[in-house]
Order: structure tokens, then C-alpha cells, then sequence
């Protein structure tokens, strides 16, 4: 809330108001979300999935990248170095549904060389939190 932004930086509300303003405006505060509890959400379960692809052209790089941005089960997704081209992370209802995923999304893309998966068991730290 805007009164603790004000108790915290010592400034004035409309002080606190233009700050905000400001940074919506520049980009530095991208959106302002509501966090569910995954576990009462209608995909509980949290897959973490590496995914390496057969050919690293860019072109390939960027049908990856937005297949993941506007597929509803990728939360996240991640193009990383190492091993993996991509680390995404999948929300699904139980196993059956992230096989359906796995299906539709990797499967039938014949640039996936590979992906392997991890469950997520327990949740023991999830922060969206960035210093400031």
C-alpha cells in the first residue's frame, strides 16, 4: 500500500504517487500481479523441464520462445547456457495433464532433441521479490 511506501521512505503520498508513476512509466515496474497459492490453484503440480534443441538457428530459437510465451501450462521459460538451450517451468493439474502436455508441446516439435523433466516435491522458497 501506498501508506507503507510512505512510512518507509519518509515521503509525502504524492511523493510516493509520482515515484510510482514514474517507474510504471519507465518500464521499472513492469506489473502489479496477485500471487494464488499453487495448491488450491487449478495446477497444483509444478514440473521443472531443461529442454535442448536439435538445431540452435535462430529462427528455431524464436518459434521455441514463443510456442512457450503463449502456451497456458509454461509459467516460465528460461533460454539458458550450459546443457540445456531452455529451462522451462510447467504448471498442470496432475500427471496426466502434463503428459498431454508433454505430447503437444514436445513431442510434436521435431526441433526438441530432448527435454527432461523434474517434479517439483515441496515448495520451499518462492519469492518474486526483488531488492529495491
Amino acid at each position: 500500500p501506498v501508506a507503507t511506501l510512505e512510512e518507509r521512505c519518509g515521503a509525502s503520498r504524492a511523493s510516493v504517487q509520482r515515484r510510482l508513476k514514474a517507474l510504471r512509466d519507465d518500464g521499472t515496474i513492469s506489473r502489479e500481479v496477485i500471487l494464488v497459492d499453487r495448491a488450491t490453484s487449478d495446477t497444483p503440480m509444478t514440473f521443472i523441464v531443461p529442454v535442448e534443441v536439435e538445431r540452435e538457428r535462430q529462427g528455431r530459437l524464436n518459434t521455441f520462445r514463443d510456442r512457450a510465451i503463449k502456451d497456458p501450462n509454461v509459467q516460465q521459460c528460461y533460454c539458458v547456457s550450459g546443457e540445456s538451450d531452455f529451462v522451462v517451468i510447467v504448471g498442470a493439474a496432475d500427471m496426466a495433464d502434463y503428459e498431454r502436455f508433454t505430447e503437444r508441446f514436445f513431442l510434436n516439435d521435431e526441433n526438441i532433441r530432448r527435454f527432461r523433466t523434474s517434479v517439483a516435491v515441496t515448495v520451499d522458497k518462492f519469492e518474486t521479490a526483488l531488492p529495491f
